[in-house]
């Protein structure tokens, strides 16, 4: 419990002891009083029993990871300020958690001065909210005071850090902050009072903001999010809700903007790392995995026991494996650069199909499956406008994992069929099935499901985020309808007009 209105009380929850203990270390000296948990359940129950204004949060823990850690704690105590930490490998998560309602992170491994900052800044702003809370509570005073108040408040607005802009349900500012003016990179004076395109000159980010202003939007007590890119490789995230009046008419919004550079520079640092790891593994697994399969090859039965051909069997396909996942990294590397349309042409999907199935028949055919492509359409199915090497890519992946996740004597089967200015095309299969609570999960990178049925079976992990960046990069959407026990059906759309998804490949 705090024990001065100046005293802070701060959670900790990692499972790594010395970040735990070495974080403590470092707060205590600023005067906080430090609270520390092992895991997630552990930080949780402590939040039952102590008042706490600041959690230092691992994304990556054993049992409730860090995001349910941030759901649960946004939900029963919004007002505790979450500090997200992370490394290399969860920034992309890290940014999905700013945009849940975490408050900042901190990448690992992190210097002293580092974790002083942040957490000064999250005490600065404990403090003016706090300010805040009190002159809303003076609001039932005299005029005088009730002057007072708007007055303090303008004043903590503007010395918010971040950039902040409130428009009434015409689209038009109504206010802003200097910090605003300076990520927007406004050099003169505006006045508050003109329309949105005086302020904003990105296309998505006006239209975004006009959308949230009239209330067009499915809840108005939801936060929106945009991402957008400024001049000189700086993004910023814009986090919007619909003003509402007393009687619940629409009285515009307010919008909050982050910037998310260092974010995105760490994700990029991140993404240049893989690919050259990857680049360099490659020549001398790929040498490795030939050798073994000449010594499989040139060696007679007699003169190799069988032990020693198990290992080098086990070899081989260890070697195989880790290829196959260098090479599902580049594409994610690609993928990540909006190099995923090199070569867009007309495409005749249905004829496509068709090649990948007559490819994939001799994989299905070995586990006595069968592979089929069901009846086209009676009628000329349009053309796709597309990258081949991408379509492959999807339709090769999702082909292949029905395969491998369907015992032996299941049936797979491929339809496409044409929508209004679409192309739909359904992968089913009778294999093992998806548990419900797996299917939000499954397009995350190396996110495996791992059950009696699937133990043995080998992958990276990679194939459907692959081609969930893949269909986004079209333009397209993939959803997923399965039935644990019975078989899984995955069903892409693809719109005929790709302009859409190519514009936005690189935001």
């Amino acid at each position: 419990m705090n024990t001065q209105d100046d005293q802070i009380t701060i959670l900790i929850v990692d499972d790594e002891q010395s970040i735990r203990e070495g974080s403590a270390r470092i707060l205590s000296r600023m005067g906080c009083n430090i609270l520390k948990a092992a895991n997630g359940e552990e930080g949780l129950d402590i939040l039952t029993r102590e008042i706490v204004e600041i959690l230092l949060l691992d994304l990556k823990m054993p049992g409730i990871d860090g995001m349910e850690v941030l759901r649960r704690v946004k939900e029963k105590y919004p007002h505790i300020l979450v500090i997200i930490m992370t490394g290399f490998a969860t920034v992309e998560t890290a940014i999905e958690a700013m945009k849940q309602g975490a408050y900042d992170f901190i990448p690992k491994p992190f210097e002293p001065d580092h974790i002083r900052l942040v957490v000064n800044r999250a005490r600065e702003k404990l403090r003016l909210t706090r300010e805040a809370e009190k002159l809303a509570q003076e609001r039932k005073r005299t005029l005088l005071d009730l002057g007072t108040e708007k007055s303090r408040v303008r004043t903590i607005i503007e010395a918010l850090p971040n950039g902040i802009i409130v428009t009434n349900a015409m689209g038009q500012v109504v206010l802003m902050n200097p910090a605003f003016n300076l990520q927007m990179d406004i050099k003169h004076s505006i006045p508050t009072g003109g329309p949105l395109k005086d302020y904003i000159t990105d296309k998505g980010l006006h239209d975004f903001i006009l959308e949230i202003s009239q209330g067009k939007v499915s809840d108005s007590e939801k936060i929106y999010t945009h991402e957008f890119k400024m001049s000189g490789d700086k993004y910023l995230l814009a986090r919007g809700r619909v003003v509402v009046g007393e009687d619940q008419e629409i009285l515009g919004a307010i919008i909050i903007f982050v910037n998310i550079t260092a974010m995105k520079l760490l994700d990029q640092i991140k993404s240049e790392f893989v690919a050259k790891v990857s680049h360099e593994l490659r020549s001398p697994l790929s040498t490795i995995h030939e050798q073994l399969a000449v010594v499989l090859g040139e060696m007679a039965e007699e003169a190799i026991s069988e032990k020693l051909k198990y290992l080098l069997n086990r070899a081989k396909e260890k070697t195989e494996g880790l290829i196959s996942l260098i090479g599902d990294l580049l594409d994610l590397s690609r993928i990540e650069a909006g190099a995923t349309s090199q070569e867009i042409r007309p495409i005749p999907l249905e004829s496509l199909l068709k090649s990948i199935v007559d490819f994939l028949s001799t994989k299905a055919n070995k586990k006595k499956q069968t592979l089929v492509m069901e009846p086209l359409p009676e009628h000329p199915l349009p053309m796709i406008s597309a990258d081949p090497m991408a379509l492959e890519s999807i339709f090769g992946n999702l082909i292949t994992n029905a395969i491998n996740y369907t015992p032996e004597s299941g049936s797979i089967s491929v339809e496409i069929f044409d929508e209004t200015n679409s192309l739909c095309v359904k992968v089913k299969d009778t294999g093992y099935g998806i548990h419900e609570k797996h299917q939000q999960r499954i397009f995350e990178r190396f996110f495996r499901v791992k059950d009696e049925n699937t133990r043995y079976i080998t992958g990276t992990g990679l194939g459907l985020p692959i081609v969930k960046g893949l269909v986004d990069s079209l333009g397209g959407t993939i959803t997923i309808d399965s039935e644990l026990g019975k078989g899984t059906t995955f069903i892409v759309v693809l719109p005929l007009d790709q302009s859409n998804g190519q514009d936005n490949k690189g935001v």
